[in-house]
């Protein structure tokens, strides 16, 4: 069940090509300057820190949720529920990296963060703690991908998916693309179809 989930979500991504995204919006008021990780908690920011650092980025950034920060743990061994990726989304001197925090059991993103290079520590510039939530770089765009659920709706049938494309400006992520998918019903429908 976790791995269909996590297909249907990486698929759904996949299939926006780029036009739509679901984002959050730039990280909260009292992030305007960004929270600064320190250099301690992350090997030095001239290199692009691997999947363990990542995670004690997440770990150390005051940020990031008491809650998310809990739930943060191995699923197995020392493998970490997180998807880390790196690429220039705000034209920094080094990459900039996108973490998503993953459930263990299913694989459903639980929250997602950007950070970028300034004056040698990373800096959370971007968060989503509202699950499921997936974010990812397209072509210079963050793109972040919301399944949305009704009340009813079961974990493999959201009602419909958000994706929205958010692009650096200046020092935030300025909303440019948005896109919601309705799935509607999936069989069950007794209605008839419509005349003509």
């Amino acid at each position: 069940m976790a791995v269909v989930v996590a297909l249907a979500l990486f698929a759904s991504a996949c299939a926006t090509g780029g036009t739509g995204a679901r984002d959050e919006g730039p990280a909260h008021a009292d992030l305007a300057g960004g929270s600064a990780v320190s250099p301690s908690a992350v090997a030095s920011a001239s290199a692009v820190p691997d999947r363990t650092e990542a995670v004690r980025l997440v770990k150390a950034d005051p940020v990031v949720s008491t809650e998310v920060k809990r739930e943060l743990k191995p699923c197995v061994s020392d493998d970490y529920p997180i998807d880390v990726s790196y690429g220039d989304l705000t034209g920094g001197p080094e990459d900039d990296i996108v973490v998503n925090v993953l459930s263990c059991g299913d694989g459903v993103g639980v929250a997602s963060y950007v950070y970028r290079e300034q004056s040698g520590a990373y800096r959370n510039v971007f968060k989503s703690e509202e699950p499921p939530v997936y974010a990812e770089i397209d072509r210079g765009y963050l793109v972040v991908t919301k399944q949305v659920y009704a009340k009813d709706d079961g974990l493999s049938n959201p009602s419909s998916e958000d994706v929205i494309s958010y692009r650096w400006k200046s020092d935030r992520f300025d909303r440019k693309f948005s896109t919601r998918t309705d799935y509607g019903s999936l069989g069950g429908d007794d209605s008839p179809a419509p005349d003509g």
